[in-house]
């Protein structure tokens, strides 16, 4: 069949514009689901990174965002293979406007960088940010998104915890995922509440000495509060990231729909567009089986056709769901996806045999028709 593909590429062009809609189509779909696939595969089937698989995150078994008693963490730094303990809390707020969205936590101070080493920032300005309690340190992609510099202030005004906060960029960090995030000092945020509402913590992020052990202490720290008023639930920081996604409602379930939808609705354009290409030739078939062209001929030139548009519009819109997926990394969604690869064959593998298999399917009924249509048959037809 190989001897038949110029002529199988020369009709790809027969229509120029009807090509290019449909490669157009197919690669716009074809992008829509490389970034469904990349998302579902970041979420649900990869590992962990090497430090991830040091932390585990205790919060309130009832909700995310239902507090916990600080002196958890006493009990919980006893455990044996737990290294370090640090207690966070989601702050809120707003930073000069409320669309000006992004991550800001308190948290102590002295055990953000002990606790996720990933996050590099320059020995001077960790200890600059240690020591000052109203000091704070933001992720680069936060730094340049709203041109911030050592040494500026910021003002957040607190929602959860009503007032004015003022704070001094005292660093900035590198981290190998989405850094639109902000840390301040957990000390400041207490010293400023009123006494009712001082000793409570949102999360327990918890540096283990190995990863084998993540099971045996999360069950110990579980066991230790379970007939606590404020029980606790414990899970590995992927499963805890995946609790923020799931208040979105089933994620999954809307990845798989989405997906499915966009396999339909283009395996229809395909079918609709190889159903005109043929139709319009049918004299043309019937003229090459008077040269001798078989039924199997036929039928593999009418294939290779679709399959060469649709691998063509896959390719593309596999390299388009790359850049897409490139701005969700850096998008606050970035905080929990784990660093994906900019080309990954997880994605593409999928997305360019998805568009094969519909540009087969859709052509099969039609290529099936010309090839099995007599020839007397085929050469009466005005079509």
């Amino acid at each position: 069949m190989l001897r038949f593909l110029p002529l199988v590429l020369k009709n790809c062009w027969r229509n120029r514009r009807r090509t290019l809609l449909t490669i157009a189509s197919i690669s716009v779909s074809m992008c829509l689901l490389g970034v469904m696939i990349a998302m579902y595969h970041a979420l649900y089937l990869s590992d962990a990174t090497p430090e991830q698989a040091l932390r585990i995150v205790t919060r309130n078994k009832i909700s995310l965002t239902q507090p916990m008693p600080e002196s958890y963490k006493n009990r919980i730094q006893q455990i044996p293979g737990v290294r370090v303990v640090m207690v966070s809390g989601w702050f809120g707020g707003t930073y000069k406007d409320p669309k000006n969205f992004f991550a800001r936590f308190a948290a102590d101070s002295d055990k953000i960088f002990m606790v996720y080493p990933e996050l590099k920032i320059p020995a001077d300005q960790r200890s600059a940010f240690e020591r000052d309690r109203t000091g704070c340190v933001i992720g680069r992609d936060l730094a340049n998104k709203y041109k911030l510099n050592i040494g500026d202030r910021m003002t957040l005004v607190g929602d959860i915890y009503p007032g004015d906060y003022q704070f001094t960029i005292r660093g900035i960090f590198d981290s190998p995922r989405a850094s639109e995030l902000m840390y301040f000092s957990r000390e400041y945020l207490e010293q400023s509440l009123p006494e009712g509402r001082r000793g409570s913590a949102g999360v327990f992020t918890t540096l283990i000495d190995d990863p084998g052990s993540a099971g045996r202490i999360a069950a110990a720290i579980d066991n230790e509060y379970h007939n606590a008023t404020a029980q606790t639930k414990t899970e590995s920081e992927q499963q805890y990231l995946l609790g923020f996604v799931s208040l979105l409602g089933n994620v999954k379930v809307f990845l798989i729909a989405i997906s499915g939808a966009v396999m339909f609705t283009i395996l229809l354009v395909s079918a609709n567009t190889m159903a005109m290409s043929v139709r319009e030739r049918v004299r043309e078939v019937g003229v090459l089986k008077t040269l001798g062209f078989t039924d199997g001929n036929i039928l593999g030139m009418i294939l290779g056709e679709a399959l060469s548009i649709s691998l063509f519009g896959g390719a593309l819109g596999f390299l388009l769901s790359t850049m897409l997926v490139g701005g969700v990394q850096k998008s606050p969604a970035g905080l929990f996806l784990p660093p994906l690869e900019p080309f990954q064959p997880s994605v593409a593998g999928p997305c360019i045999l998805t568009a094969c298999i519909i540009g087969v399917v859709s052509s099969l009924l039609p290529a099936l028709g010309a090839a099995r249509t007599p020839i007397v048959d085929a050469l009466r037809s005005t079509d």
